[in-house]
């Protein structure tokens, strides 16, 4: 395993004999659009995962509230590891006792394009996130328009704000949280992959 592989502290926290998340590896997505996913993830805390694709990998933030449409919100946003492109898919229970452990849905998929720019200039992607503020334009299929991500503390304890920008895509009166909790590929709430992951398990146990 190389050491400048971006994906080796995802695969140092994970052992892939007991949980179906992919190993992956960075991929070259040529000329396609680049991906975004927002996972809902019940783990010992209920939050979302906002995941964009930058240089063969998605770059990952926990948003414990979740992702809003309304520009006055401010969701806080806790980077963490890198993880495969094939995680964008992934859905599924993490077993107990395992990094991450809980139920995982895609609450949201789609394409997206970078907004971000300086004095009328756009910059790079990668070179954003090391400057700490990106704008990117969302074409999910719950969420659509432009979101920015800006990071105000670094260190040990670096943590960014989601916000919504404030263009036609904008809705301050409603909730997708609540009133769209589903699946965007399988139609199911997290309550129903995680009673249909329990009756998989039970169903391999009477074997």
């Amino acid at each position: 395993m190389s050491q400048d592989d971006p994906l080796n502290t995802y695969r140092r926290k994970r052992d892939f004999a007991a949980t179906a998340e992919p190993m992956g590896g960075t991929l070259d997505a040529g000329e396609a659009a680049p991906v975004f996913v927002i996972q809902k993830h019940a783990a010992r805390r209920l939050h979302y995962d906002f995941r964009l694709e930058v240089d063969g990998v998605l770059k990952s933030w926990a948003v414990p509230k979740g992702p809003s449409t309304n520009p006055q919100d401010k969701r806080l946003a806790a980077p963490t590891e890198d993880h495969p492109l094939e995680y964008a898919t992934f859905e599924g229970v993490i077993p107990p006792g395992h990094y991450g452990a809980g139920t995982v849905l895609v609450w949201d998929l789609g394409t997206y394009r970078n907004l971000t720019e300086k004095k009328g200039e756009a910059i790079p992607l990668p070179q954003a996130l090391e400057h700490g503020h990106i704008t990117v334009w969302l074409e999910g299929k719950k969420l659509r328009g432009a979101y920015s991500l800006t990071r105000f503390k670094k260190g040990r304890d670096e943590s960014w704000l989601l916000v919504k920008k404030n263009d036609a895509e904008a809705d301050a009166s409603q909730d997708l949280l609540l009133t769209r909790p589903e699946s965007v590929l399988s139609g199911r709430t997290i309550e129903e992959v995680a009673a249909a992951n329990e009756l998989l398990s039970e169903e391999l146990c009477s074997r």
